[in-house]
């Protein structure tokens, strides 16, 4: 067993592997709440129903309609984004100009119904889904096993942050979506039409929350709960890295995660609280967050 000051170095790097995995969902899940409250000033708090949605929309449509992962990789966040859109045409939009708390209770509720009316479908417990023939197996390095699915997970979620960073920050895609939620009217004057701008960007918010289910499916277990798990830290690492701030989300996620992982090796009682310690220290410090810019 190898040691280097008395530090397994085996269990390090498989905590730190654990870390960087829930790290690469807590990015994806961050980055969509950061997108919707940055560029819409909306509260999703369906973000993790709407993950859990897409586990479920994958293990359906392997089980029932033999559509395979990587077709579910694809077709899943487009569904889920096309439920987003629903939510927000029908739901979000009649109180988007209302206080923040309206958007924040109704999407909290939304989440409670689908979570309930889930559970009533499937029952509590997990529910399995194979990983790909492709991505079976692993790679043994110096101190650990890394399974080729988790390496998947990381480097998947990796193209898709940066990617979306990119789009939001460096294109003329991104400069009309931030003109169009800071003067709206202005662009409405230029020709863009900015409510269907809106629609669209809060239905690929909520569409990165369900590719970031698909690729759990096969990691954790299907089941009801598995988003409302997971929403309260990832809306502490939002707030730690800045509310609104894209970048902010996916590297604060990356680092909160390895930061759990390196809690449950040294120090395994606090793993579950680490994130919210951080969150105060950060928020006694720097109240706009790590990233984020003063009002």
């Amino acid at each position: 067993m190898a040691t280097f000051l008395g530090i397994n170095l085996f269990g390090l790097f498989g905590q730190l592997l654990v870390g960087l995995i829930n790290g690469s969902f807590y990015a994806l899940l961050s980055l969509g709440l950061a997108i919707i409250f940055g560029l819409l000033k909306i509260i999703n708090f369906a973000q993790g129903a709407m993950y859990m949605l897409g586990a479920f929309a994958a293990w359906l449509a392997l089980n029932h309609l033999g559509i395979s992962y990587w077709a579910a990789l694809i077709l899943v966040p487009l569904a889920v984004g096309a439920v987003g859109i629903l939510l927000e045409r029908v739901l979000v939009r009649p109180i988007a100009h209302e206080d923040h708390l309206y958007s924040l209770l109704l999407t909290f509720g939304i989440a409670l119904m689908l979570q309930g009316l889930f559970t009533h479908l499937f029952g509590s417990s997990g529910l399995p889904y194979a990983i790909p023939d492709e991505l079976k197996g692993g790679t043994k390095l110096p101190f650990m096993y890394l399974p080729d699915y988790r390496a998947w997970i990381i480097v998947a979620s990796a193209v898709v942050c940066g990617g979306t960073w990119w789009m939001i920050e460096k294109t003329r895609l991104g400069a009309y979506l931030r003109a169009g939620t800071e003067n709206p009217q202005l662009m409405q004057a230029f020709g863009i039409n900015v409510p269907l701008m809106v629609t669209l960007t809060f239905g690929f918010g909520v569409g990165l929350a369900g590719f970031a289910g698909v690729m759990a499916a096969p990691v954790y277990s299907v089941s009801p709960e598995m988003g409302s798990n997971l929403l309260i830290v990832v809306f502490a690492i939002v707030v730690i890295g800045g509310m609104g701030s894209i970048g902010g989300a996916i590297l604060t996620g990356l680092g909160m995660g390895i930061v759990e992982g390196l809690t449950k090796y040294f120090y395994p009682e606090a793993s579950t609280t680490v994130i919210f310690l951080v969150m105060v220290i950060v928020l006694l410090l720097k109240p706009a967050g790590l990233f984020g810019k003063e009002a």
